[in-house]
């Protein structure tokens, strides 16, 4: 009842009572309709329409608390579209890619083929898992972005690797001076050694130009001796790296191939490997200069053949390179510290030998520390040298020039008497440290490694070419007027990476730019002294000499492959690209996943 307390008046919605009620049932619903007040039917009316419009928002919202699951795999894939499609208008390609395998996770089957999964032998005893697990990123995305620096260093590459296809495709070496060409191992080195860089940088033209030599022109069936370790860092590591980051076949094709080929090296009486091997006939030996391997190059070998088990499935590759690394594990070293010769017959180090981290010593100390990465740090072995000799170096090769204190690490002459020399190849270590110490090395290792940073950039900064030479001196005596000074033999310099490389770890691990800032003012002088122009780059003479510092005509291809690609990585700031996490460096700077085991 609906009244009105005022007026009194009083209105009844419905039937009437008594003798009528029995007769409106034979009544029709229009009569009934016709017999009631005009206030009645607008009463009617007003009601009606109250509920049509109650349910207009009432129904929506409990549909939207309880969803059918029709609706809810609609809105999921309209929210998985939006979140994608604002992902890419981002220019963050990745990001959006890693969403949308979150939301397919449940459809597994259908990125099978995109996933790195445990890979067995026959004998079914072999598994390993990828901690990188994300689909292929798409390097030749056109949302890629990259900073002034990145393009500066791009157009470099570009221009380099333009000049070698145009004077020296197809061939090892390029000459860029009297644009001619040679070889060392007849492989195309310069081509294998660099594809990964093309791939990072996004550089699709570059990338399939080489690709397809890869695929149609190389081959090792050459009659021609080739040194195992470069050929295994540069040709190995570079179609191991290229597989990885495209996950094309051709370049697994090829890894196995090549390594199978080398394998005959590994059959020496002492099982460290020869240092040469023919391609053609399997036949192996020791150098011909005389009768011992260098310590780094048979122990600098490692991460390649490993990895190489682990996408074929295969472990012989992997067996092999573990019988040397437990040979040298198990023989005596000086607080950690090897010689830097050892010989195939006899399986011992030369005891005479210099003890260095520069030429045929470095490499030793940063696979330590990488194969146990690389295995998800699984394998004690590997870092209790690996600290070890941290320490030795700490205890015996650590020295600070005059007058500024400049920390650096000199050698052993004959595995005794201490040298202030220090070779540019040294300039890894800071890297290799402060690598070490974001996996849970001492704090000690991170200041080595800031100190020795600065060490490396100021034989850089103290040259008026402001280009370091291959080797310097570090002045001892108290009076001296300079850090240090460089012999007129020492004074080239060969476009070498690692205090590039050195740089982007600092960088990547500290996030301080003034990294990046030294980065930039060394890749200024190369483009300023090295540059040759319609024909790339080249080596120099004398970085003493700013008039005349004297082309060398060659252009190595680490330049390619280490230097310019850690420019590059150098001048990024994401930390998510090509993650230290997920990524391990090979000493010729070619990216291999990190395994969990």
């Amino acid at each position: 009842m609906i009244g009105n307390k005022n007026e009194g008046l009083s209105i009844t919605l419905g039937f009437p009572d008594g003798d009528d009620y029995d007769n409106k049932k034979k009544q029709s619903v229009y009569r009934i309709w016709k017999r009631l007040s005009s206030l009645q039917r607008s009463l009617i009316f007003l009601v009606l329409l109250l509920c049509g419009i109650s349910a207009i928002y009432i129904i929506p919202n409990l549909r939207q608390s309880h969803p059918t699951n029709t609706d809810q795999v609609v809105k999921d894939k309209r929210d998985e579209k939006d979140s994608i499609q604002k992902l890419v208008l981002e220019k963050d390609k990745e990001k959006a890619d890693f969403i949308a395998s979150l939301k397919r996770k449940h459809a597994k089957h259908q990125i099978d083929d995109l996933m790195n999964h445990p890979l067995k032998t026959v004998d079914n005893d072999f598994k390993v898992e990828q901690k990188e697990t994300s689909a292929v990123y798409d390097y030749f995305s056109p949302y890629r972005k990259h900073s002034s620096r990145q393009t500066a260093v791009i157009d470099a590459f570009k221009m380099s690797w333009s000049a070698y296809k145009k004077y020296a495709w197809g061939h090892d070496e390029f000459h860029p001076i009297s644009k001619t060409h040679s070889e060392w191992f007849q492989l195309g080195l310069t081509i294998v050694d660099g594809i990964d860089t093309a791939i990072i940088m996004g550089l699709k033209t570059e990338y399939e130009d080489a690709r397809t030599w890869i695929q149609n022109d190389l081959v090792f069936t050459h009659d021609r001796d080739v040194n195992l370790f470069e050929t295994t860092i540069r040709i190995l590591g570079g179609l191991l790296s290229a597989f990885h980051l495209t996950k094309d076949n051709v370049f697994k094709e090829k890894a196995t191939d090549i390594g199978n080929r080398m394998l005959p090296c590994f059959n020496s009486p002492s099982k460290v490997p020869y240092s040469d091997i023919n391609l053609l006939t399997g036949k192996a030996h020791a150098p011909r200069w005389g009768p011992d391997s260098s310590t780094s190059e048979v122990t600098t070998i490692q991460l390649e053949f490993r990895d190489l088990s682990r996408i074929t499935g295969d472990k012989k590759y992997e067996k092999a390179v573990d019988t040397v690394s437990n040979h040298v594990h198990n023989l005596p070293k000086k607080n950690g510290l090897v010689p830097i010769f050892i010989n195939a017959n006899t399986g011992h180090f030369r005891n005479s030998a210099t003890i260095t981290l520069g030429a045929r010593g470095d490499s030793y100390y940063e696979y330590l520390l990488k194969q146990w990465l690389q295995t998800g740090k699984t394998n004690s072995m590997y870092i209790d040298d690996y600290k070890e000799a941290v320490d030795g170096m700490r205890s015996q090769l650590v020295r600070q020039s005059e007058p500024n204190k400049l920390t650096y690490i000199g050698e052993l002459l004959g595995g005794r008497s201490f040298s202030p020399k220090m070779d540019h190849l040294v300039c890894f270590l800071p890297g290799t440290l402060a690598l070490g110490y974001i996996n849970g090395m001492p704090e000690e290792h991170m200041n080595l490694a800031k100190e020795m940073m600065r060490t490396c950039y100021e034989m850089y900064n103290k040259m008026p070419t402001k280009l370091s030479p291959e080797i310097v001196f570090f002045n001892q005596a108290k009076k001296s007027k300079d850090d240090l000074f460089v012999k007129p033999a020492d004074s080239h310099n060969l476009l070498r990476p690692e205090t590039v490389e050195s740089l982007f770890y600092l960088h990547r691990i500290t996030g301080d730019k003034i990294y990046q800032d030294w980065g930039w003012q060394i890749f200024q002088a190369f483009m300023k002294y090295t540059k040759v122009e319609g024909a790339g780059f080249s080596s120099i003479n004398n970085v003493r000499s700013i008039g005349n510092p004297g082309f060398r005509d060659k252009l190595e291809s680490f330049f390619l492959a280490e230097t310019l690609k850690y420019f590059y990585l150098l001048f990024e700031d994401s930390i998510d690209y090509l993650s230290l996490d997920k990524y391990v460096f090979n000493t010729e700077g070619h990216a291999l996943p990190i395994y969990s085991q």
